[in-house]
């Protein structure tokens, strides 16, 4: 079996759909932020502090589970249609043990799972 040294990350801020670029046919796997819409709600209804600070919290427990995938990969590219893509760069970017980690942020749209396979082997064919 090849080992994957590719991964292609299509995220916003609830959700990461992780595809390895290897012999087809792309996998993906999806983690998800605990900070879900009913989370929020149930937290503004108490304080909208309380809401910004659990907020924060939990988005750095979703980038610090998604850095501890991507620590065994050589080339990773990050791709969706919010800024989570750009946040999780710059938290990795802050961190030495991603500094020999190629890792590359694309804007893209919602894209259906066919369409993120097809980005991500596009994306990893041409280099």
């Amino acid at each position: 079996m090849e080992v994957a040294q590719y991964l292609g990350i299509w995220m916003d801020h609830s959700s990461a759909h992780l595809m390895e670029f290897t012999a087809d046919p792309i996998e993906t796997k999806t983690v998800e932020s605990k900070f879900t819409h009913p989370v929020k709600e149930q937290s503004l209804r108490k304080s909208e502090r309380l809401m910004h600070n659990k907020e924060q919290h939990q988005q750095a427990e979703y980038y610090k589970k998604l850095g501890e995938i991507i620590e065994g990969y050589r080339r990773v590219l990050l791709f969706g249609p919010t800024e989570a893509k750009v946040e999780l760069f710059n938290t990795l970017r802050a961190d030495q043990r991603f500094a020999k980690i190629k890792i590359e942020v694309e804007q893209a749209d919602k894209m259906t799972e066919n369409q993120q396979h097809a980005f991500v082997r596009e994306h990893f064919s041409k280099n």
